[in-house]
């Protein structure tokens, strides 16, 4: 068969889609960088915050980046370096800030979340868990969804949605290889994947546990206002936007990805049949539970004792990784099964999100969004904040695009009659759900390894799951949040 990246007798095929977004992205870059001095955005109270070259190029590679991530014009992990590259060559940042954030503590912690994944796999805890839901849900394709997307929500509850990503995310493979489609895309695999990436985000907003952006970012707030939010508090509030969120996706995901097939003829009995041809535990496996069950018992403490609260969650469960090593259940070749493109598309998100935050780039970028809304109703600057919130942690860090965005709106909210919880709660819900792109979360780029998707339809289909979300948020300040007893408005 004829290569299709070739035309017969005239050569490689000419890519002009790929090089009309790769000079798009370089030509933003340009027109940015370039540009002559932005205006100086002005806060409420009238001070002035200006944008360094450093801040305008911050941008500019932003842009880049962004075009080049939706259209993968070349591997997404190879864009995170070209990152740090435009930083350095640029004179953006100094190299060594640039490239330390390919180190992070966060995206060292990925990289342990995709070893618990790996681990799970090669021992056969997947299958074996795989097997047991399916013999609970049944062949309707329908119940698996809704199965592998409650399952999911469930875990961010008590550990980390990176986490939780990576150790559903070898699960789903198993049960996708009983479809019968082989590794080739299909509508099943693509909602399969994506909806675990968006459900972990839904769930993860639910306790303080599902991720540091909560802890954080309620930290933030008790320093501002003096108010403290409860482990309780937030769970009480968060949880029905979680479980609606779950649900609305799961209807998302059956018609917008409805599978191929409705029932897969039987899966239950192959499940069950397979099930038993494991046989009993083996050593590793309950070794295996052990190390990394262990390690997350002690991440969930952390916020309740306070020995284990002075170390980081990072070291925890890197510990997991040193561990699966020492006792031989993981060995020096399994290394090469983890995907590196993963790993530097974080290390770049990580770099950028500080390049803008470093640079002032990101508070310039807040202080002109919510000023426009300075006069507004206050339903509007209440989700003018949560949708800058979204965009924003689609490309940096959520705790990051929570603690630039909340000092100006909570100096505006009290002119607008705004109460700040509202304002902390609807930046939570958003910041935990980036529908966007692969670099808004993890769960988003583990899934994207299935290769059942490219960027750009997770773009595409995100763009409606983003207003989705926009509605329910919507919907909670105006209804939900009021009659659950969260002040919305003061008076004065």
């Amino acid at each position: 068969m004829e290569n299709s990246n070739y035309t017969a007798g005239l050569g490689p095929k000419v890519d002009w889609k790929r090089i009309f977004f790769i000079f798009l992205g370089v030509f933003l870059f340009i027109l940015v960088y370039f540009a002559p001095t932005f205006p100086d955005a002005i806060d409420p109270l009238g001070k002035h915050f200006s944008l360094s070259r450093e801040g305008k190029g911050a941008i500019a590679v932003f842009l880049l980046a962004g075009v080049w991530w939706v259209f993968e014009v070349v591997p997404i992990g190879v864009t995170s370096l070209a990152i740090g590259v435009l930083q350095a060559m640029f004179l953006i940042r100094k190299p060594d800030a640039a490239f330390k954030d390919f180190a992070d503590p966060a995206v060292l912690f990925i990289l342990a979340s995709i070893v618990i994944g790996l681990v799970f796999t090669k021992t056969g805890l997947t299958r074996r868990l795989a097997y047991r839901m399916l013999l609970v849900v049944g062949e309707r394709t329908s119940m698996i969804y809704l199965g592998c997307f409650v399952l999911t929500v469930l875990l961010t509850h008590v550990m980390a949605h990176t986490a939780v990503a990576a150790t559903v995310y070898p699960l789903l493979l198993a049960i996708y290889s009983l479809y019968g489609e082989g590794d080739k895309p299909t509508r099943f695999g693509k909602g399969l994947f994506i909806g675990m990436a968006y459900v972990a985000g839904a769930g993860s907003i639910i306790t303080l546990l599902g991720a540091a952006r909560a802890a954080v970012a309620i930290g933030f707030f008790n320093d501002m206002t003096g108010r403290a939010i409860g482990f309780f508090e937030l769970t009480y509030y968060m949880f029905p936007i979680g479980w609606v969120m779950t649900l609305l996706l799961w209807v998302f995901f059956m018609v917008f990805f409805k599978p191929e097939k409705k029932v897969i003829p039987g899966l239950r009995d192959r499940a069950r049949r397979l099930h038993k041809e494991m046989g009993p535990f083996t050593t590793k496996e309950i070794l295996t539970l052990l190390i990394v069950f262990g390690s997350i018992t002690a991440m969930s403490l952390r916020s309740f004792v306070p020995f284990l609260g002075a170390i980081d969650k990072t070291a925890i469960i890197l510990t997991s990784t040193i561990l699966l090593f020492v006792t031989r259940i993981l060995e020096i070749k399994d290394l090469e099964d983890i995907p590196w493109n993963i790993f530097l598309l974080f290390g770049g998100a990580m770099s950028i999100g500080f390049c803008l935050w470093d640079t002032g780039a990101a508070k310039w970028l807040a202080v002109n969004w919510l000023a426009m809304f300075k006069e507004a109703n206050w339903f509007v600057f209440v989700m003018s904040i949560a949708f800058f919130v979204m965009v924003m942690t689609n490309f940096i860090m959520n705790v990051a695009a929570i603690a630039i965005s909340l000092p100006v709106a909570l100096v505006v909210a009290p002119y607008l009659g705004v109460a700040p919880e509202i304002i902390l709660f609807a930046s939570l819900v958003t910041a935990g759900m980036p529908f966007l792109l692969l670099v808004g979360a993890a769960p988003n780029a583990i899934a994207y390894d299935s290769r059942q998707f490219t960027p750009g339809e997770f773009f595409l289909y995100g763009i409606i799951a983003s207003v989705l979300l926009m509605v329910i948020v919507g919907l909670a300040a105006l209804f939900v949040w009021p009659m659950m007893g969260m002040p919305v408005t003061i008076s004065g």
